[in-house]
């Protein structure tokens, strides 16, 4: 630390995104490859593959900006097929991000369910136009167009065994239809679902289980095509899923042989189910309370890999969990649609995790290496702050369930709730954390109050060992009414000794910590003021205001000191960088400005984002920031300031080298290379130097016309654009002329034309070359009369004194 404080100080210059969080799933269903390692997920227009492990993306992109409605990957990962709202299908390779066939889909509406069957040949599609269409993907065509269905065939399915040719589909009529691929005919229809039916399992070639939004599951027997049994799982059902036949699933109460299968549905909780009683033999645990009706936590989807031995679930929420498919232990999280984000900070002990509260109740906790999400329950309603202690452990979240939450992230990255503080009237809008331990809170409310929150010190070190089951209940010390409209920024000074609030009232105010009394107001803003914010050297706050300006106060006198103007919009967050001697600001209009204190200087304004940021924050190191936007973009920003220095340096550096270089070679007229290297310069200059120095040699004409043909096809484009400037004076136009004579003789009319800018060079050359040819016929014709002149002027005697001298 003392080396650091002694090293001067670094300004800043630039940023560059180092990362981007995005969303990267809307809705619509999700497809795991069969090794489990991609993951393809539809987002309106593209549909994005991911990487697992990583997190890692690349899209899909479609010419057309129409959203794909429907998508399906064959079984051996080879073809991928979407359907877009422009009524055509596309065929993919979806490694290389190529588009290798397009044809239409011949329905009148959109495609709304996909299937291959087991060889990956035959490609089954369902419209919202009530037809099934199939499609011999080898020989491209349509083989079959199945008629009979009532309204949107959302769900297709082949039978597994391919010798049975059967297609099993259903529509809004709730039935299953099974179709006869042989004679094009529905052979069978299974009534006995009373709403939709969401997903088909095949146990083996005569057993089926179908899922329904009618709260059951039916068993089917394909031989007599008659229902075997009813289970009533009591909850929505979007997808019911066979357990293997082989594997140990005794940790999930599955003791006898015979068929289980999982069901995810509108609860939000996986359940196991014996098929022969028609009993759930399993419920997995959830850290939420369950709800009966369909909630943002309910599934939409389940899916095994058998690969990785993995059950997969996608919510409403769009968050996409994987589990243990034996244990139902959570392996992974990744959330594919943050909503709009209201606030983000770093975490953890080397700032290696980053927490986001999205427009939800629960809280995001992103690793930065893999993308791993942690989903945190606790608050009941939207979460609108954020704020960490400074060892990055522990950290505070607030709500509009007028709750506070403190939070402590474990050695192995898990993070769970501490403690809870209740007791303001309305929404818990800004809060803040004790600088210099773990001892008190900040928080300000929309009931215009601010309350003081001690931690005890017996509940850090419950918390750090881990001894905390359920979070302890926090009381306020002190409560305040501060300003007369919504409080939206609280902030608590380096030595934990002051407060500053900023109201929509206009005003920023300054409290005593201990007794929370009114020590000060500064006034001069003239809309509400978004954020306040302590110097970290220095006896100074900052503040950002609706009224597009930034302005320094002393503590002291509580007058301004300087005020930054550059904000089209409203400044929404401020943080101190560079040891207190930058600012960040971030606006509503999606723009970060850097700028220098010192000199009022706005440094650099970086665009990257589309909508209001309301979340900025900067690493302990201080080399990385870290935005979020109601666009619902995460940002990592990278200092990029020394990294930039360097390269001018370098470049600096080269440019010497290579001018030193010209000048020896024209001192040893190697005319060829120094053209070569002005030319790379892209000095016209230093080119027109060496052509005159080449023309001033003996044979000069002969030497430049030899050195000109040399160059290459971009070198001879680069001396073309600098002639035209050339060409514009009288001084400089004999070299011009030069090289255009070289150029004309020696290049056919048609390589001319090739030429890039040829059009707007000859436009350009044409008038001034006129010019000089007008001017040299005028010195010609001055020169020949002069000569007449002269001839006439001559005195007769000296012309006779010349020819007896001769």
């Amino acid at each position: 630390m003392e080396a650091a404080a002694a090293s001067p100080v670094r300004f800043k210059s630039n940023y560059a995104v180092s990362r981007k969080i995005e969303p990267f799933y809307k809705g619509g269903r999700v497809q795991i490859n069969r090794d489990g390692k991609f993951m393809f997920c539809p987002c309106g227009t593209k549909l994005n593959v991911i990487d697992v492990e990583t997190g890692a993306l690349h899209s899909l992109q479609q010419d057309e900006e129409e959203d794909i409605t429907s998508f399906v990957l064959s079984p051996d990962d080879e073809i991928l097929v979407t359907g877009s709202r422009a009524l055509l299908l596309k065929q993919w390779n979806w490694r290389e991000n190529k588009c290798v066939r397009t044809w239409k889909a011949v329905h009148t509406a959109p495609v709304a369910s996909m299937a291959f069957d087991s060889t990956s040949t035959l490609l089954a599609t369902g419209g919202c136009d009530s037809t099934i269409k199939i499609w011999d993907m080898i020989k491209q065509y349509c083989t079959h167009n199945l008629k009979g269905s009532s309204g949107v065939v959302h769900l297709v399915e082949f039978h597994p065994d391919i010798s049975h040719l059967q297609l099993f589909s259903s529509s809004i009529d709730y039935k299953i239809r099974i179709w006869d691929l042989n004679s094009s005919k529905c052979v069978a229809m299974l009534d006995g679902h009373f709403s939709a039916v969401t997903s088909l399992a095949f146990a083996d070639g005569n057993t089926l289980i179908s899922s329904g939004r009618d709260k059951i599951c039916m068993v089917w027997d394909l031989k007599t095509r008659e229902s075997k049994r009813t289970v009533p799982v009591y909850e929505s059902v979007e997808a019911a899923v066979l357990l293997p036949e082989k594997g140990d699933f005794s940790q999930l109460c599955v003791k006898k042989q015979g068929l289980h299968f999982v069901t995810a549905g509108s609860k939000g909780i996986l359940k196991v189910w014996e098929v022969a009683t028609a009993t759930c033999v399993y419920t997995q645990p959830v850290p939420f309370e369950s709800k009966e009706e369909a909630s943002e936590r309910s599934l939409t989807q389940c899916m095994l890999v058998p690969e990785r031995n993995e059950i997969v679930t996608v919510s409403v929420e769009h968050n996409i969990v994987f589990y243990d498919a034996q244990t139902l232990q959570l392996r992974k999280q990744l959330a594919g649609y943050n909503d709009e984000v209201l606030d983000v900070k770093f975490l953890g002990p080397g700032d290696s995790h980053i927490v986001v509260a999205t427009n939800s109740p629960q809280l995001k906790v992103f690793e930065l290496a893999t993308l791993h999400c942690q989903i945190l329950y606790g608050h009941t309603e939207t979460i609108l702050a954020l704020d960490v202690f400074r060892k990055g452990l522990m950290f505070v979240s607030c709500a509009k369930d007028k709750s506070l939450r403190v939070w402590r992230m474990n050695k192995d990255g898990r993070v769970i709730c501490v403690a809870q503080g209740l007791g303001h009237a309305h929404g818990v809008g800004a809060v803040s954390c004790s600088r210099l331990k773990e001892s008190f809170i900040v928080t300000s409310s929309q009931d215009c109050t601010i309350k003081i929150w001690n931690i005890p010190e017996s509940l850090t070190s419950k918390a750090k060992a881990a001894l905390i089951s359920s979070p302890e209940i926090l009381h306020a010390k002190v409560t305040e009414r501060g300003h007369d409209k919504d409080i939206n920024s609280v902030a608590v000074s380096p030595n934990d000794r002051l407060i500053a609030t900023g109201s929509q009232d206009r005003l920023a105010k300054l409290w005593s910590c201990s007794d929370c009394s009114l020590l000060g107001v500064f006034t001069g803003h003239k809309r509400g003021i978004w954020c306040v914010q302590f110097s970290p050297v220095d006896q100074i706050l900052a503040t950002s205001s609706a009224d597009g300006t930034l302005k320094l106060w002393g503590l002291r006198d509580f007058s301004c000191l300087k005020t930054f103007e550059g904000h089209d919009a409203s400044v929404l967050k401020i943080v101190f960088v560079s040891r207190g001697t930058q600012l960040l600001s971030s606006g509503s209009d999606g723009l970060l400005k850097l700028w220098t204190i010192k000199t009022n200087e706005c440094v650099k304004t970086l665009d990257g984002h589309e909508d209001k940021i309301w979340g900025l924050h900067s690493n302990k190191q201080d080399d990385m920031v870290v935005t979020a936007s109601s666009d619902s973009c995460i940002t990592l920003w990278k200092d990029v300031t020394e990294i930039e220095e360097k390269e001018a340096q370098a470049k600096q550096e080269e440019q010497i080298m290579k001018e030193q270089e010209l000048s020896n070679l024209l001192h040893e007229k190697r005319y060829l290379k120094a053209l070569g290297l002005a030319i790379s310069l892209d000095r016209p200059h230093t080119v027109l130097m060496v052509i005159k120095a080449i023309l001033k040699e003996t044979d000069g004409r002969k030497h430049l016309e030899e050195n000109i043909v040399r160059l290459r096809k971009d070198q001879k484009e680069a001396v073309l654009a600098f002639l035209v400037t050339w060409n514009t004076n009288s001084r400089n136009c004999h070299e011009a002329q030069a090289v255009i004579e070289t150029l004309l003789k020696h290049e056919a009319p048609d390589s001319l034309l090739q030429y890039s800018g040829i059009k707007s060079a000859v436009e350009s050359l044409l008038p001034y070359t006129e010019r000089h040819f007008q001017r040299l016929s005028r010195l010609l014709q001055a020169s020949m009369f002069i000569d007449f002149m002269w001839q006439n002027m001559r005195l007769a005697d000296v012309a006779q004194q010349e020819d007896m001298t001769l």
